[in-house]
């Protein structure tokens, strides 16, 4: 069993920056992608960014591409969301996925609990 577990969330001003962690314990998983995905109050869950735990190839939702970038650190099986300029629209529940088999699914295996950033104006 893989266990997501996200850290870094908070509370920042408009035009700041949070960076967020997910580290995966347990045994190593089969599938190449891992995620971030977040959940607003009142709306549905929305892709952020995913990556290729391989090749490293990423992809971005429209609404974040060019202010959060996401990586990996494959020696600690962890994967990080960097997001700079906040919006107060970013303002969400941010959930960590693995095991995904390409960067454009949602269908992963293994889901985290997921950590609040909250983005004021």
């Amino acid at each position: 069993q893989v266990q997501p577990v996200e850290s870094g969330g908070g509370s920042a001003q408009a035009g700041g920056s949070l960076r967020l962690s997910c580290a995966a314990s347990g045994r190593t998983f089969s599938r190449p992608a891992m995620g971030w995905f977040r959940q607003a109050p009142g709306k549905g869950r929305e892709f952020v960014a995913a990556i290729n735990w391989g090749n490293g190839g990423t992809r971005y939702a429209v609404s974040v591409k060019g202010r959060f970038t996401i990586s990996r650190a494959i020696a600690g099986n962890t994967i990080y969301l960097q997001m700079d300029s906040l919006k107060p629209e970013d303002t969400a529940v941010y959930h960590c996925a693995i095991g995904g088999s390409n960067l454009y699914t949602e269908d992963y295996d293994y889901w985290g609990q997921g950590t609040q950033v909250t983005v004021s104006s």
